[in-house]
């Protein structure tokens, strides 16, 4: 199974998956406890969706306190997942920006794991993937009016269902992230007209038959 986030890219996968590309990060049991928490990860996806951030821009973002959010900087950056951004810094402002493009858990032993830090921990940052993907559609849901009909027309929310193998899913699912990748190097300035950043999240998982 795969999980992706616009911000952070947290897919969970088997062990003999391919190897992550250099600026991924793989989890191992420290950094994941380190990374499963609600605040924390929006203010992970925050730096990677948006850019470098100081922690009063993003309590402004996120509607939490600057000192909530500077407290769980310091902590990602224990665990280097953020970092200091010395080219926006200056005086007293500290500048944030994310170490990687993304996150990959390793493996599904975290999900079986004799530890039940771990398997707690996975399972918080499973759910609160989850959450914000279900609020992610609610205020597109929410704001849809206010966008032109081009986008409401560009627009997908679908479902699909088929009988397949794990082989062939996984074949599938690596095909479907090929695609997308692929329309990073299309991707356009800000400066461009009628631009938006779009959001594309991918759910693949069986279904029990009952």
């Amino acid at each position: 199974m795969q999980l992706s986030l616009c911000m952070l890219r947290l897919p969970l996968m088997a062990e003999n998956e391919e190897p992550a590309p250099d600026d991924v990060r793989v989890l191992d049991p420290r950094s994941l406890r380190g990374l499963a928490h609600p605040l924390r990860m929006r203010l992970l996806s925050a730096l990677r969706e948006y850019g470098p951030a100081t922690a009063s821009q993003l309590a402004d973002r996120l509607g939490e306190s600057s000192g909530a959010t500077s407290y769980h900087l310091r902590q990602l950056a224990a665990h280097g997942f953020v970092k200091d951004d010395p080219e926006r810094g200056k005086g007293r402002e500290r500048w944030w920006k994310a170490a990687q493009r993304g996150v990959r858990v390793g493996s599904d032993r975290f999900l079986t794991s004799p530890d039940p830090s771990v398997r707690g921990a996975i399972n918080t940052l499973l759910h609160e993937w989850a959450t914000i993907h279900g609020q992610d559609l609610s205020t597109w849901f929410s704001t849809m009016h206010d966008w032109p009909s081009a986008w409401r027309g560009a627009s997908d929310i679908s479902d699909f269902s088929m009988r397949l193998t794990p082989e062939l899913a996984r074949e599938m699912r690596d095909k479907v992230h090929e695609l997308i990748e692929s329309y990073r190097e299309k991707e356009v300035g800000q400066d461009v007209e009628n631009s938006a950043r779009v959001r594309v999240h991918l759910h693949a998982f069986p279904r029990d038959e009952d």
